[in-house]
């Protein structure tokens, strides 16, 4: 299988788009939002019926735009709202995802779209793949700007700390580059399988990490394994390649839990 271009470039999308969500993973697992990440990644079928309308190829660029819309939008609130963020993000991902079906599915077309619910890596571009790898290092050097104050903001709501660091305004950052990283992962991990990849490298790494910089690394680690050994399977058995990662990295952290428990 290895002597296809094709296997070559879904090895290299793989090892540029697990690291980005095993990173963003653990910041999204210790600051609790989870649900939002799933939010974004429903608000992703707006976007995509947008770019319906306006006849696009790929709807890339309205799928970005929407979702950083979206989480704009979620923090804003989020930060002068006490509500319960989980009731006003299924809120609004759910009025998301019916109006992105509602025009997907206009005149039977919705078949065109499935690929955006699973995912395709198998479909990655070099193009594409010079794209990811700029967005890596551009993430890369973002986080490694930020780990103090995103650190910070999972560990509490403590205003005079908080407002030391700036926190608020690394939250605003942290949510645009997570919208974006989100937003151009669809196409190959698809909508369904999106917050699985950001949750379960960092839940497995929160079992063995001692603190914060090897709970990142981590993360890192068990997400680049569980794409490399979940698309090889994938192709193997001829199964979907993101469905297949996620099973895998699945049977990643039960292992781990089960030692630690043993343990």
């Amino acid at each position: 299988m290895f002597n296809h271009q094709y296997v070559h470039n879904a090895l290299m999308g793989v090892l540029l788009i697990t690291p980005l969500l095993g990173l963003l993973g653990s910041f999204v697992v210790s600051n609790k939002m989870a649900f939002f990440a799933d939010g974004l990644g429903h608000s992703a079928f707006t976007g995509i019926a947008i770019g319906v309308i306006l006849n696009l190829p790929y709807p890339a660029v309205s799928v970005v735009f929407f979702a950083i819309i979206f989480a704009l939008i979620m923090v804003y609130i989020k930060q002068k709202n006490n509500s319960s963020m989980d009731t006003i993000i299924g809120v609004f991902s759910s009025t998301a995802i019916a109006i992105g079906l509602v025009i997907m599915s206009h005149g039977g077309n919705f078949n065109k779209y499935v690929n955006f619910l699973v995912g395709d890596l198998i479909s990655i571009q070099k193009g594409e793949i010079i794209s990811l790898a700029i967005v890596l290092v551009a993430t890369f050097v973002a986080f490694w700007l930020l780990f103090n104050s995103l650190t910070l903001g999972g560990l509490g709501n403590n205003w005079t700390l908080n407002k030391k660091l700036k926190a608020p305004l690394a939250e605003v950052f942290f949510t645009i580059i997570l919208a974006v990283i989100v937003a151009i992962s669809i196409r190959w991990v698809g909508i369904l399988l999106i917050n699985s990849l950001l949750v379960l490298p960092s839940a497995a790494s929160r079992l063995v990490a001692k603190n914060s910089k090897s709970y990142v690394g981590f993360s890192i680690i068990f997400a680049m394994l569980a794409g490399v050994i979940g698309l090889i399977a994938s192709l193997y058995f001829n199964t979907s390649s993101g469905a297949t990662i996620v099973l895998v990295m699945a049977v990643f952290y039960f292992v781990v839990s089960l030692v630690k428990r043993r343990q």
